[in-house]
């Protein structure tokens, strides 16, 4: 099979390296040398590190690279069955993209975006043949991260969509479909991990250090949200936030934070800037938790519950399935449980009454239970 990648940095080179190592024939296009030198001199350092902790010998290294090819023609990509486009996130550039590639590749071939929020509908709409069109969403590190959401735009036929599911799933990739709103199921699902720690955060009820350390402790998360969002970085989050606010006609339950605002704005971007929540230059003091367990309870459960509302609600507008929506939030984003078994694990009633409490207390939209758990109290079911 040929597989065609368009976009030769992190995300783009992550996902021709999968695609190789299921023995696809890869061609990385980009229109710049330097971009794609810088491709390939990086799969050799990552292929070599993999061959020296034996994951895989010299052959399987060679037959690997042997797979790729790296073009700066678009018309390369010309013999492609599927091409996955990784460019930046900018509509009108993809629609372009798209509408020049449609012109060199076969009708049969599949065009796929990895865009992580964009309208697939909006995208295909740039296509003379928009029901080749689905969205395929990998998680950066893409050789790493096990699941793909796969998003058919309403204009995809169902055959572009099965042979779609079948070529990830081909390449050992848990896949997830999702309905084509924004944020898809993964970026929709986890607005609360950050938006409602900022809000704990902005209310003088705890510093990031505590709230940190109440989600990792108590549920068992690798990352608290800032120390997540100074990963991910806080410009690139909060522009994901604002996007989803924006793309929701600002439902107030994706409001972004003055707090992200301002650290974004003072160039406070996290460990890339060295400097975000929290300092990461040399001999800089670790914040500290304050230790008060039912402080760290409370945190812990107003931020779960926010999650198990979110996921509920997707669950609710058919956006996936339950078990593509825990699958989802476990493989793309190591959550240590899906947030839907562990509303079964809570129980309903439990998630119901958090829900009305932080409503009775503050009397905003952003905190309505979702009818979906509020018909499953009624009626005693749970998801699973």
């Amino acid at each position: 099979m040929n597989v065609g990648i368009i976009g030769s940095g992190t995300m783009g080179s992550g996902i021709a390296q999968v695609a190789a190592t299921s023995g696809c024939k890869v061609k990385l296009y980009d229109t710049n040398q330097a971009a794609l030198d810088k491709a390939k001199t990086t799969l050799e350092k990552i292929l070599a590190r993999l061959v020296e902790k034996g994951r895989i010998d010299e052959v399987e290294k060679a037959r690997i690279q042997s797979n790729i090819s790296y073009v700066d023609t678009l018309k390369d990509l010309a013999d492609s069955n599927l091409t996955i486009e990784a460019i930046i996130e900018n509509i009108e550039i993809k629609k372009k993209v798209f509408s020049e590639l449609e012109s060199y590749v076969a009708d049969d071939c599949v065009i796929a975006s990895n865009t992580s929020s964009l309208s697939i509908a909006s995208i295909a709409s740039s296509l003379q043949k928009p029901e080749r069109c689905i969205g395929i969403h990998f998680f950066n590190p893409a050789p790493l991260m096990k699941l793909v959401e796969v998003i058919p735009a309403i204009q995809t036929s169902k055959e572009v969509l099965d042979k779609s599911v079948n070529i990830i799933s081909d390449w050992k990739k848990v896949v997830a479909v999702a309905k084509d709103t924004p944020g898809f199921i993964v970026n929709r699902v986890a607005r609360p991990f950050y938006g409602e720690a900022l809000r704990i955060y902005e209310e003088g009820f705890a510093d990031f250090a505590t709230i940190d350390h109440s989600l990792k402790t108590l549920g068992g998360f690798r990352m608290g949200p800032f120390e997540l969002m100074d990963f991910i970085g806080n410009d690139v989050n909060y522009t994901v936030t604002e996007t989803v606010f924006t793309a929701f006609y600002f439902d107030p339950r994706y409001k972004p934070a003055f707090t992200q605002k301002r650290f974004a704005e003072a160039g406070y971007l996290g460990r890339k800037s060295g400097k975000g929540y929290y300092d990461y230059s040399e001999g800089a003091k670790l914040l500290q938790p304050k230790e008060d367990k039912d402080l760290a309870q409370k945190i812990f459960d107003r931020v779960l519950v926010m999650l198990i509302n979110e996921a509920a609600d997707a669950l609710f507008l058919n956006i996936a399935s339950a078990e593509d929506i825990d699958n989802a939030m476990t493989k793309g984003v190591n959550y240590p449980k899906g947030l839907l078994a562990w509303a079964d694990e809570k129980g309903i009633d439990w998630c119901v009454s958090k829900l009305d409490e932080l409503y009775n207390e503050y009397h905003e939209d952003r905190y309505r239970c979702s009818p979906l758990l509020r018909k499953m109290n009624r009626e005693n079911k749970t998801f699973f």
